[in-house]
């Protein structure tokens, strides 16, 4: 004799429990990213609209027509207006623009001009590439008060990484119109160069930023103006030098 389905109060508020479970775990499942969505270590491949990818941008001449050239990304401030870059990627700072999130010819978040710059002398006076790191302060091209923090976020700055930190490389070749990401282990190529091997990261894509665990540990840039071939990239070693340009462009930024 078949067992009769129950009905009584018990069975009821069991029956909302598991309801309720099924409805949670399908919003988790919503949120969680997908893990086959995140290119293996090593790989290139364009980067998703996100959060993390809209505060990085490219560097145009004059305006968006002028074509990108470089990239950058914007770090925390206190007075959230400070970018990050390599330092050969600001020769002309008064016609260079920030486009924070391009993609596709558009500027979800608007054109910044650069009111400030901040660079080694070491590089001023003999390009040195171990000192290939800069940093800008920005406002809106047309005018106003808006922060471009405010906007998209910052990332925080961190000095002092392990000789294989990991890191996370998001940039504009010159070619293309949306952001490419590619993570990889980092190993020193000197001590004052660290080196990455990421396909694909070619001309444009100089000043991107290498995020460990959503940190600035460096920009793309140093040896070879960043390397000579699209596979394997660098970065100046970011010490205490690079600490204090930082600390310089957001003073100058409040």
């Amino acid at each position: 004799m078949l067992p009769r389905p129950a009905h009584g109060p018990r069975a009821r508020r069991a029956s909302r429990i598991l309801l309720a479970l099924a409805a949670m775990a399908a919003l988790l499942s919503v949120d969680l990213p997908d893990a086959a969505a995140v290119p293996p270590l090593g790989v290139t491949a364009e980067a998703g609209s996100d959060p993390t990818a809209n505060r990085v941008g490219a560097l145009f001449a004059g305006d968006l027509d002028g074509g990108h050239f470089c990239t950058a990304a914007v770090v925390h401030s206190d007075d959230r207006d400070v970018i990050a870059t390599a330092a050969h990627c600001l020769d002309n700072p008064d016609t260079t623009v920030f486009a924070p999130g391009y993609r596709d010819g558009k500027a979800p978040y608007g054109i910044w001009k650069l009111t400030g710059v901040s660079v080694a002398p070491a590089w001023v006076e003999g390009k040195d590439p171990d000192e290939d790191v800069a940093f800008a302060t920005v406002a809106p091209a047309e005018g106003g008060t808006a922060r471009i923090e405010d906007a998209v976020g910052g990332f925080p700055v961190a000095i002092e990484q392990p000789d294989d930190v990991t890191v996370t490389i998001l940039g504009y070749p010159s070619g293309d119109e949306a952001p490419l990401r590619c993570a990889n282990t980092t190993s020193l190529f000197s001590e004052t160069q660290r080196r990455i091997d990421c396909p694909d990261l070619s001309g444009g894509t100089s000043g991107s930023p290498w995020l460990a665990d959503g940190a600035l540990a460096g920009v793309l840039g140093g040896y070879e103006g960043g390397g000579a071939v699209p596979e394997v990239s660098y970065s100046a070693v970011m010490d205490d030098q690079a600490l204090e340009l930082y600390r310089e462009a957001a003073v100058s930024a409040g």
